[in-house]
């Protein structure tokens, strides 16, 4: 066998995906609950800061212990994209580890991914611009490198996520949104931010919590 390399989709603009800037995961999970990633597939980045993924989505299919499909994302991967690497949930072997994410690091990709395990924690988990999330770590490392997909809708944490959709990621969880539903969603996102914001001004000014949230 051989990877495969799809078409590619067409993803939202630049644009599109800025306006979901610092719009945290759990109001998209409070609005669209099917938009929720396995929340066991956590946030490995090891700064104890504010973190925030987004960008677009470039998929990889892999089937663990191979990794070929993560080898060759390497030269299909752009600025600005969010590697995801579908690796059937298996944590026995690693699908990335501090080269190959430094490399995408480098390109100029948000973050990567895995519903599987990474390794080279220490050095993955360090970059603070390239946020990295995994269902596991383990220092054991792939085997083959001879199969996979680039740009197929793949199964990931219980969503199905297609190159050029929106994934958004926080120390809550992960989340993913095809480009017609980041379009369509995305007044209603607002208008939920600004509801809490009115949540929190009447409690801090004293106001029965019962009529603050209108029960």
């Amino acid at each position: 066998m051989s990877v495969t390399i799809h078409p590619e989709n067409i993803p939202l603009s630049q644009d599109q995906v800025e306006a979901w800037r610092g719009v945290p995961a759990s109001i998209v999970a409070d609005l669209q609950p099917s938009s929720l990633i396995d929340p066991a597939i956590q946030v490995r980045t090891l700064d104890a800061g504010p973190l925030h993924l987004l960008g677009r989505a470039r998929t990889v299919s892999v089937s663990p212990p191979d990794f070929g499909g993560v080898i060759h994302v390497l030269d299909h991967a752009k600025p600005g994209e969010v590697v995801v690497i579908a690796a059937n949930g298996e944590t026995e072997f690693a699908m990335i580890g501090e080269i190959l994410g430094g490399h995408l690091r480098d390109l100029g990709c948000k973050g990567v991914v895995v519903d599987g395990a990474v390794r080279d924690i220490d050095t993955l988990g360090s970059w603070e611009d390239f946020p990295v999330f995994a269902r596991s770590i383990t220092p054991r490392g792939p085997t083959s490198a001879n199969d996979g997909e680039i740009n197929a809708s793949v199964s990931f944490g219980g969503c199905t996520i297609a190159s050029g959709d929106l994934i958004l990621g926080d120390r809550d969880g992960l989340v993913v949104l095809s480009p017609v539903a980041a379009r369509d969603l995305l007044s209603d996102v607002k208008d939920k931010i600004g509801k809490e914001a009115e949540w929190v001004a009447g409690l801090k000014a004293g106001k029965n919590a019962m009529d603050v949230f209108g029960l």
